[in-house]
């Protein structure tokens, strides 16, 4: 995005050209809930004790699964003081030919208790509060999970785990019935009931 504001950007945080972003932001973990995702979780990047399982689970998961990864981007750290800039590294290459240089950045981890919370420091200086869910947390509850993530964001921290997940879901294919052979295996024969189904279901209609 080359810095400018994007939908999850907080309100008044400043970007690139320092202007406070005026907008609120669209929190995606609620967004999902909403629209009937039975799995949604967020994990951060460096944290891979917790965002392993989180990717595993969504895998398992019978229904629509959604997660939020939060990874830092070090591809448009464009402020104006960082070495690390779109700007600096141009100006300071010296080459036969002017191209673009992506230089690599330490790797951000983070590891804390389930229950806290963590900041954590980002390339360009800016800080990401992280708020671990508790394990006694009961995320079978669409409403009880909306309410944490509200309350959390209300403290200016992002709450990360398995935010809401509903294990009595049913599978898609069991809903529509499919068949238990492998799609990509069925013939015309197959498929195609023949007109006498047709004037059947046509019948039926009258």
């Amino acid at each position: 995005t080359k810095g400018q504001d994007s939908a999850t950007a907080d309100r008044g945080s400043a970007g690139k050209k320092g202007v406070p972003n005026p907008y609120s932001s669209i929190d995606l973990c609620e967004l999902a809930i909403q629209l009937g995702a039975s799995f949604v979780a967020r994990g951060f990047s460096g944290d891979k004790q917790q965002l392993v399982p989180l990717i595993k689970g969504a895998i398992a998961h019978s229904g629509l699964a959604f997660i939020d990864v939060i990874s830092p981007c070090v591809t448009f750290n464009n402020t104006a003081t960082s070495t690390k800039s779109y700007e600096y590294v141009r100006e300071h290459i010296e080459a036969t030919n002017t191209f673009d240089f992506i230089p690599l950045q330490q790797e951000i981890l983070a590891n804390y208790p389930e229950g806290t919370s963590q900041d954590v420091l980002m390339h360009d200086g800016s800080v990401l509060h992280l708020h671990k869910a508790d394990a006694g947390l009961d995320v079978t509850s669409r409403r009880r999970a909306v309410d944490n993530l509200e309350e959390e964001k209300a403290k200016g921290r992002l709450l990360t785990g398995l935010l809401y997940v509903n294990p009595d879901i049913m599978e898609t294919h069991d809903i529509i019935n499919t068949t238990l052979r492998p799609l990509n295996s069925l013939t015309e024969a197959d498929l195609c009931p023949g007109n006498g189904a047709l004037l059947q279901i046509n019948a039926g209609l009258r």
